[in-house]
């Protein structure tokens, strides 16, 4: 399967890449915050969503999330000084303020949250070389 390489520079590219980005796991360690350069970069292992069910088993891959026009960044929720603590994506959304600048949010399962103030939308998803077996596949229960 071919690697995913998406950008998004508006509110309906980014639920894709939200779409592509659910269940991804990381650590803290591997958030990073460049304020000079106004980007917010995470490392993370994705669940291939998009060859789920195409194949005999379900795989990760290492995947990397790029925004640009970051002008700062809050989190609650997440201790950031546990570099080991894991977090698991559920979804990336977006607020608009005056427009095009706003905030775009990602929630983490267990109630954190990173809330990044943007010029604009500009996100990019890329997968790196790195794939394999996930060992289950994620659920969402249901209430």
């Amino acid at each position: 399967m071919k690697q995913l390489k998406l950008m998004a520079l508006d509110k309906k590219d980014l639920q894709v890449i939200s779409s592509c980005c659910q269940d991804a796991v990381l650590k803290v360690g591997d958030l990073e915050y460049l304020a000079q350069q106004n980007q917010f970069t995470l490392s993370l292992n994705r669940f291939a969503w998009e060859v789920d069910g195409k194949t005999k088993t379900s795989e990760r891959r290492k995947s990397v999330l790029h925004f640009a026009q970051v002008k700062g960044v809050k989190i609650s929720g997440i201790d950031r000084y546990d570099k080991e603590m894991v977090l698991s994506l559920l979804a990336i959304l977006f607020e608009a303020g005056d427009e095009p600048s706003g905030e775009i949010e990602l929630v983490f399962a267990g109630d954190g949250a990173i809330k990044l103030n943007v010029e604009c939308i500009e996100a990019q998803l890329a997968d790196m070389p790195a794939a394999w077996e996930a060992k289950g596949r994620p659920s969402h229960e249901k209430e």
